[in-house]
């Protein structure tokens, strides 16, 4: 086999084929095994009819498609391998021969990988960020773990206030007219969550159990259904009943009730020193992002668009599974939100190129500085791993191998100590 690479545009290039004809005519008969079972011929049983009769009846070319399905892959990927270049597309391939008895020529448009110039990637500097935790920190955490402990109540004599949860019927008009969508009962809103349009939340503050009343709102001019998009509207509402949230005591019986401390005192202690703790890590965390960012925005690199649409079909994914745990998945949310798949990708977009653009980076100053990942690290990692899902390490190093997860491993490895590199070069390193 022959392989040649001429590049015709940035990221773009043309792969030239040529495989044996030994290798096209070892295709053509397994490409014959395959199709001869399914073809009847008259005084043959179905699968028997030899090579000779089947070439004169339907011709040789007959076996073309199928001889190209089993030659095209495996010499595209020996072609890809021979010179080098490193494809993040399908590539477009445009048979120039194939005939029985000769080589087997082709050409493949490639987006390949794009090249790297790496700027200023030491000493730099992260801009300064407070991670301190204060006082008020503190108390919002507790009061948070007080919500938590709260308790629905029915509000039998009072009014709506911000914060209770209610339960109402509504229906909307514009025009004197009811729209789709625009009707409910029994719904069940937290008034001041901001679920519904700007203004319908705030005015059913001070209405009580039993009360009707018709809120009058504007829609947003960039409302996702086009039709309501900035229109006034009024909303008749009926309130059933408002629930309130009744919060414990802050005190030491709170703290032993929520944790093993005696004493609120000792509870909050507890809260602090996580909370620095974390703080701790979002701080090395920050830095690192920063850096890797910093670097990224240093360098020169044309992305080629297909990288950044792979990468937000993986973001998008990723974004289902996570619906999925919340008992939702992605068309609902695109009903709920009213966009459509391109609005949706437009809304990954910007996240997805500056992946792209640092994964590349990384790369790039991983081979600059010779970055190695050894056995024995990735070793370590398959441990933590181990432990992390409570497996045997053979059972944990067996899935990786079989999935082929360790050069996966690998990789994470090194992008991890590139970083890591990145840190102990910055000018305020520690």
């Amino acid at each position: 086999m022959k392989a040649s690479w001429e590049k015709t545009e940035k990221n773009q290039g043309v792969l030239t084929v040529e495989v044996d004809a030994d290798k096209v005519n070892e295709a053509l008969d397994q490409a014959f095994k395959k199709v001869v079972k399914k073809v009847s011929v008259p005084g043959f049983r179905k699968g028997k009819v030899p090579r000779p009769i089947f070439e004169k009846r339907f011709g040789v070319e007959a076996l073309y498609q199928d001889a190209l399905d089993i030659l095209l892959p495996e010499a595209y990927q020996a072609a890809v391998k021979e010179t080098g270049i490193e494809p993040v597309d399908r590539p477009e391939i445009d048979i120039e021969q194939m005939e029985k008895g000769k080589e087997l020529i082709f050409k493949a448009t490639v987006t390949v990988k794009p090249e790297v110039k790496l700027g200023e990637y030491k000493g730099l500097e992260v801009p300064a960020k407070d991670f301190s935790v204060k006082p008020e920190d503190v108390e919002e955490e507790l009061k948070k773990m007080q919500q938590r402990q709260g308790q629905l109540e029915v509000v039998e004599d009072g009014a709506v206030e911000k914060g209770d949860r209610v339960i109402i019927d509504f229906e909307g008009f514009i025009d004197g007219k009811p729209f789709e969508g625009g009707k409910a009962e029994q719904y069940n809103l937290e008034v001041g969550s901001g679920q519904f349009i700007p203004g319908f939340e705030d005015q059913l503050i001070g209405l009580k159990p039993g009360e009707e009343k018709e809120i009058n709102v504007t829609f947003p001019e960039d409302y996702h259904a086009e039709e309501l998009a900035g229109k006034e509207a009024v909303f008749k509402v009926k309130l059933h009943e408002i629930k309130r949230l009744r919060l414990p005591e802050l005190d030491d019986e709170f703290a032993q009730d929520v944790s093993e401390f005696d004493t609120l005192e000792e509870l909050k202690a507890d809260i602090e020193n996580k909370l620095k703790e974390k703080a701790k890590n979002d701080e090395e965390n920050y830095r690192r992002n920063k850096l890797v960012e910093l670097a990224a925005a240093n360098a020169e690199i044309d992305l080629p668009p297909v990288m950044i649409e792979h990468e937000i079909d993986h973001m998008l994914r990723h974004f289902d599974q996570q619906l999925r745990y919340q008992g939702m998945n992605l068309d609902l949310y695109k009903q709920f939100t009213g966009q459509d798949d391109a609005a949706l990708r437009e809304q990954f977009k910007e996240d997805a190129e500056k992946k792209v653009r640092a994964n590349l980076v990384l790369e790039a100053i991983a081979k600059a500085e010779n970055v190695q990942v050894t056995d024995e690290e990735v070793e370590e990692e398959l441990k933590k791993l181990a432990e992390q899902y409570n497996r045997e390490l053979d059972e944990i190093k067996r899935l990786f191998e079989q999935q082929g997860g360790l050069d996966q491993i690998k990789e994470e490895l090194v992008i991890r100590k590139t970083i890591d590199l990145l840190v102990s070069n910055s000018k305020n390193a520690a």
